[in-house]
């Protein structure tokens, strides 16, 4: 073991007797202080209970499985733990994302409705409009959030802005776009 290991980070001689010695006393109390604090990471991050709670079960086995990756000298086990929550979450948010193949059509798709189609056109237009007419900092994270798919907190860490204040400019675009599309 690295000699002050338990001093800076008091979770990794247990990460490491988890390692070493597949100690699973070691293990429950990483799992005890952990797995709560993982699922409330990843709800607040948005995640449902079900989801967060599977994802923090996930984290918690990939933590016995992959303890022999942890390096002390590289992160506190916090860091770990939350590094793989993120990583996690992420995956989850692309499997969901991804359509199922039962969803995806066969063979060739139907000619739109020339009246649906110029509908379409029209309202494309009355959007394109209505976002240049938001103030620059609202329509940005418009932008980043619908179009670039960015999460409200990857906003806030890519601008470096609060995340309630990224919350309240992308509400208040939102009614502002819905007042000029109704």
């Amino acid at each position: 073991m690295l000699a002050g290991t338990e001093d800076s980070d008091p979770w990794a001689g247990l990460v490491l007797r988890v390692r070493d010695a597949r100690d699973r006393a070691a293990f429950a109390a990483l799992f005890g202080h952990f797995a709560p604090r993982v699922k409330a990471f990843l709800m607040k991050s948005g995640a449902d209970a079900a989801l967060a709670e599977e994802c923090a079960q996930d984290v918690m086995v990939t933590l016995w499985q992959k303890a022999h990756l942890y390096d002390p000298a590289r992160a506190s086990v916090a860091t770990w733990v939350f590094t793989i929550a993120r990583n996690r979450r992420i995956d989850a948010l692309r499997r969901s994302r991804r359509p199922e193949p039962e969803e995806l059509p066969w063979g060739p798709e139907p000619e739109p409705d020339q009246s649906e189609a110029y509908e379409a056109q029209e309202d494309s237009r009355r959007l394109a409009a209505a976002l240049a007419q938001l103030p620059e900092n609202q329509r940005d994270l418009i932008q980043r959030a619908y179009f670039g798919d960015l999460s409200q907190t990857e906003i806030a860490a890519a601008t470096g802005l609060p995340l309630g204040t990224i919350k309240s400019r992308i509400r208040l675009a939102l009614d502002r776009l819905r007042r000029q599309m109704s």
